[in-house]
Order: C-alpha cells, then sequence, then structure tokens
C-alpha cells in the first residue's frame, strides 16, 4: 500500500522541517522528488540524503510567492521528468508580532508566502496535472486557523493565511475534481520543526500548551508527513477537499 513509484512530486519549502521530512518520506514510497526552497543549498543536502538511501530527488531555488519563478521552476521540473503528479505545499513562515504593532509589511509577506504562494504553486500544478487526468494537491494549512481550528496570540497574519488555506483547499477540490486531481489540507498541532523553534515560546507557556495536548508531547515532522502519504496515493482516490487534522487531540480536547 501507499507505494508511489513512477510519481513525480514536488515539495515546498523543503528544507528542512515538515519540508525535508515530507521529501524523504515521499521518495521513500517510490516517488522521485522535486525540492524546492529560497535556500538551495539547505536542499541540496535533503536531495543528497534521498540519493543515499536509493532515491532520486533534484533541488531548485524558488520564491512562492513569485508566479515568474514558480513559472520558471515548474518548467524546467516538466523539461527533466515530463510530467508531475504530486504537490505538497509546504513552504510558510512565521513571526510573532500582536496585532496592533503588525506592519503592513509583515502583514503582506505573511499572506503572499504562506497564502497566495501555496495558490499559485496548485494553479500551475493542476495545469500539468489535468495533462495526465491524475493529481494529488496537498497543502499545509494549521490547526492555527480559526474556524473548526484555533486562534493563536500574536498570529494575525498566520491565522489568516492557514485558514484561507482550508478554504481555498475545499474550492479548489470542486474546480478539479472532474481533471481527476484531489487537493486536500493537512492541519499540523505543534510539531516540532525549526520554525516552532524560532518563535522561542517562553518555558511556562509551553508546559500550558502541552497539558492542552491529550498526548501529552510535541508531534514530529515524521507523523505528519505519514499523512502527506496517504493522501498522495491511490489508496486516497476518494478523498478530496478534506482537512486532516494531526495534532495529538489538541483540538478535541
Amino acid at each position: 500500500m501507499f507505494e508511489l513509484n513512477g510519481k513525480v512530486a514536488l515539495v515546498t519549502g523543503g528544507r528542512r522541517g515538515m519540508g525535508r521530512a515530507h521529501a524523504l518520506a515521499l521518495a521513500g514510497q517510490g516517488a522521485a522528488v522535486v525540492i524546492t526552497d529560497i535556500d538551495a543549498g539547505e536542499c541540496s543536502t535533503v536531495v543528497r540524503e534521498i540519493e543515499a538511501a536509493g532515491g532520486k530527488a533534484v533541488c531548485f531555488k524558488m520564491d512562492v510567492s513569485d508566479k515568474a519563478d514558480v513559472d520558471a521552476v515548474f518548467d524546467e521540473v516538466i523539461r527533466q521528468f515530463g510530467r508531475l503528479d504530486i504537490l505538497v505545499n509546504n513552504a510558510g513562515i512565521l513571526t510573532i508580532k500582536p496585532a496592533l504593532e503588525m506592519s503592513e509589511d509583515e502583514w503582506e509577506r505573511t499572506i503572499h508566502i504562506n497564502l497566495k504562494g501555496e495558490f499559485l504553486c496548485a494553479q500551475r500544478a493542476a495545469k500539468e496535472m489535468m495533462k495526465n487526468k491524475w493529481g494529488r494537491i496537498i497543502n499545509i494549512s494549521s490547526i492555527a486557523s480559526g474556524g473548526i481550528g484555533m486562534g493563536f496570540e500574536g498570529a494575525a497574519h498566520y491565522t489568516a493565511s492557514k485558514g484561507g488555506i482550508v478554504g481555498m483547499t475545499e474550492t479548489l477540490a470542486i474546480e478539479w475534481a472532474p481533471l481527476g486531481i484531489t487537493v486536500n489540507a493537512i492541519m499540523p498541532g505543534a510539531i516540532d520543526t525549526p520554525m516552532m523553534q524560532a518563535a522561542e515560546m517562553p518555558e511556562e507557556e509551553m508546559k500550558q500548551t502541552l497539558k492542552r495536548i491529550p498526548l501529552g508531547r510535541i508531534g514530529r515532522p515524521e507523523e505528519v508527513s505519514a499523512a502527506v502519504v496517504f493522501l498522495a496515493s491511490e489508496e486516497a482516490s476518494y478523498i478530496t477537499g478534506a482537512a486532516f487534522v494531526v495534532d495529538g487531540g489538541w483540538l478535541a480536547a
């Protein structure tokens, strides 16, 4: 089950954290993996990891918020591989700033990378996937997204972008189902990644967070990647427009 032999997958923000884990997991199931990020150097390290394990991978520097950049990279992917089957929209940023202190530039940068970037990549990916009447688009959102999720103090821009991803996912799933493309979202909770570490949550706040998680711990990137692999596989062929929560029970508590 869940084998991806012959598939070509593209992971944005793949140089570390969850993106790296997703790339390794997809390669482990047989997919050829294209890793993109704003830092091509760190991407190359992930490529070497995949190749050392017998997999196939390449990396490209790409700014997901720049349409010209996105188109150029996707053009090269198609030139090299001839197809694209799976997109994992993982690239994103988080900076903590109280809403009353947030600048317009801080707001726009987060929305452009987290939300606009996912749309641009999904749109271009769909144009390639529809040629083969088969595709899997997996958008990484967050439980910090309002609605069925939750608010997150100091992150109005982040929660707005992540909530937007869920709404966008549902709409794209409807529009692209006739094209043979499924579109789903994953809503991780607290996951041990460099981005979370950079947020520098105070020790007491971390203790309070752990008390709210029924499983009593922070998640591992690989535990989110398991959902990515499932949604990318043939076994998930009847799932589209869904938002999968991977949060140790946080929202249920």
